[in-house]
């Protein structure tokens, strides 16, 4: 959608770390993401693996409270061909999840995990489904 002559499209998201070399860590070595560049101890800008989204992180100014459960955040990450493979290969590197990969009710299977700060990260697969109306199964039809 163009607005004021120009088209508006998501660029992405700034994480919050209380500890940058981990969360270098996780999202680089666990979910494969590329370095663009880095700010040692304050900031890391990282490609997705597949795509051309990117996130940023940067460590929280001293004093700055952070509590990532009550923010409101949770990011989703899109898995080609499913997150079952994935998730097992990030299993066997270590990282712990909430949820193994289940079918949801809206008919997208997702796995739950946290970042090293305690970020929700929904990996799932949605394929064309994504640009849909999402059916909820069970759900009364309106």
């Amino acid at each position: 959608m163009k607005r004021n002559g120009g088209a508006l499209e998501f660029n992405h998201a700034m994480i919050y770390t209380r500890q940058l070399s981990h969360a270098v860590e996780f999202y680089r070595d666990a979910l494969g993401f590329q370095v663009i560049d880095s700010y040692p101890g304050a900031y890391t800008r990282l490609r997705c693996p597949a795509g051309t989204a990117t996130i940023a992180l940067h460590v929280v100014d001293s004093g700055q409270a952070m509590d990532p459960k009550t923010e409101g955040v949770r990011l989703y990450f899109e898995v080609e061909g499913g997150p079952d493979s994935f998730c097992k290969a990030l299993e066997k590197k270590g990282v712990k999840f909430d949820q193994m990969p289940t079918d949801m009710p809206w008919g997208w299977r997702h796995a739950y995990l946290r970042d090293p700060d305690g970020h929700e990260i929904s990996l799932y697969r949605t394929g064309e489904a994504r640009f849909k109306k999402t059916e909820i199964r069970g759900a009364p039809r309106k």
